[in-house]
């Protein structure tokens, strides 16, 4: 497939990203200032990079069940799949945030505890439930129904056919999911599931309003007891975009490549 016109065009909208990341860069090297902000607000990077990682594994996991299930010959089970994603995507994460951390978390624990309590084990409190898990089971929930859809487009973008002749020739279900149609849909798939990693790592500032000390939480305290907000959300954003941008760049290789490798495949040049 020929280059399209967009990647033929000279980045330089990058040029100039990277040429207000030195600036910044330089003022927290030169300014004992920015350098002590640089300092704190990095402390929360690990946190973000946690959060987003596990939520995201997560998701894509029960995501990856979800296309199964509305994909099912079983009426119940599409029913069930199509009810989740069209409820959960109907919710904005803000308030999904919110909903799970304040009413989907207590009744969590009543649940636990309504098993292990008659097996003679201590309760489970609400507080022994962390609002970083809570943030992490609510970015879950959110971004599962979003991934859902994408395994099921990008397993529907398989030729029918090919999961035809592989039944004929004595294969499994499971081996026809596994080494014929999962196989294929993945190079469709890893695009738009990587946007969605992008996004989710954005979306995991909404923790803050939590308390969680997530990069925007630590900006967001630190911008508050100095007044320094200019000189703090400076750096903030310029985190966030250096993690999204990467990630960015990377995605965009990685799709050239998956374009190329059908013409490869087929002696094209």
């Amino acid at each position: 497939m020929p280059p399209s016109p967009q990647d033929r065009d000279f980045p330089w909208w990058l040029v100039a990203a990277i040429a207000i990341a030195m600036l910044i860069t330089w003022q927290i090297v030169a300014d004992d200032l920015y350098s002590q902000i640089f300092a704190t607000v990095l402390k929360g990077v690990r946190i973000t990079a946690f959060v987003t990682v596990v939520a995201f594994l997560a998701a894509a996991a029960i995501g990856l069940v979800l296309a199964t299930m509305s994909l099912s010959r079983f009426l119940v089970l599409r029913q069930i799949a199509r009810f989740y994603i069209e409820i959960v995507r109907g919710i904005p994460i803000l308030v999904l945030l919110f909903y799970i951390a304040f009413v989907g978390a207590p009744a969590l624990v009543i649940a636990v505890n309504t098993v292990i309590e008659p097996l003679g084990l201590d309760p489970m409190r609400t507080r022994d439930l962390s609002l970083m898990w809570r943030a992490i089971l609510a970015l879950t929930i959110g971004y599962s129904a979003f991934i859902a859809e994408v395994f099921r487009a990008g397993i529907q973008s398989v030729d029918p056919g090919q999961s035809e002749a592989a039944k004929a020739l004595g294969f499994s279900g499971w081996q026809r999911f596994r080494l014929i149609v999962f196989p294929q849909a993945l190079r469709t798939i890893l695009p738009p599931l990587g946007n969605d990693f992008i996004a989710l790592i954005k979306d995991s500032s909404l923790v803050s309003v939590l308390g969680v000390a997530d990069v925007t939480q630590l900006g967001k305290i630190y911008a508050s007891g100095s007044f320094r907000y200019m000189e703090t959300y400076n750096i903030v954003a310029v985190i966030y975009l250096m993690m999204t941008i990467g990630l960015s760049l990377a995605l965009r290789a990685l799709e050239r490549r998956l374009r190329q490798t059908p013409a490869k495949l087929s002696g094209k040049k």
